[in-house]
């Protein structure tokens, strides 16, 4: 299988996995952060070495060029090559261009993107898994929340009713634990 078609199928494994995936009302670091988590736990779910901020080939631009950008997700396999991911809410030139030297290689690209839609396909073999989100202005000075809500239909019910027979249970009798006080109208004694 080719690179392509391995980024392919591991992109939309990975996109039923985010699908998943629900939150309110949380600003975009959140959101980046609740996003990369669920990368890791679905690379760590597949027995593979996941890395965060794992070093990435390409370098930084001038004057940081003796430095490399660093990979949201790194993913060592035994079975293949590595896979690499990012995760952005916005459409990057830069991100393409870091996935696309790491495809160059020899890695698998995915480059995870949420947002509210208006997702910018990337060229091969850089394969893309999308969260989308709705969006509103926050309080001041928290900028704009995000949200991603399980907003499919509930699941059908039967319609026939329980074939369950009521049964009368025993009401158990308990001594009471305090003494009842004397009703003064049958004691003439009491209550003078």
């Amino acid at each position: 299988m080719d690179v392509t078609a391995q980024g392919e199928r591991l992109a939309a494994d990975l996109g039923r996995s985010l699908a998943e995936l629900t939150f309110v009302d949380l600003d975009t670091d959140e959101v980046t952060a609740l996003v990369i988590d669920a990368v890791v736990r679905w690379a760590g779910a597949q027995g593979w070495r996941v890395y965060r901020r794992a070093p990435s080939v390409l370098p930084l631009p001038p004057p940081m060029q003796q430095r490399h950008s660093v990979l949201d997700v790194a993913c060592a396999r035994p079975d293949g090559p590595p896979v690499v991911l990012e995760v952005d809410h916005t459409d990057r030139a830069r991100t393409v261009q870091k996935l696309t030297a790491e495809a160059d290689a020899g890695r698998i690209p995915i480059w995870v993107r949420w947002g509210v839609g208006r997702f910018t396909v990337p060229p091969p073999p850089v394969a893309m898994v999308t969260v989308e989100v709705t969006r509103r202005p926050g309080p001041a000075g928290r900028g704009r929340l995000h949200s991603r809500v399980d907003d499919r239909p509930a699941p059908a019910h039967s319609a026939g009713g329980g074939t369950a027979a009521t049964q009368a249970l025993p009401i158990p009798l308990v001594e009471p634990l305090v003494d009842p006080l004397p009703d003064p109208l049958s004691d003439p004694g009491q209550g003078t």
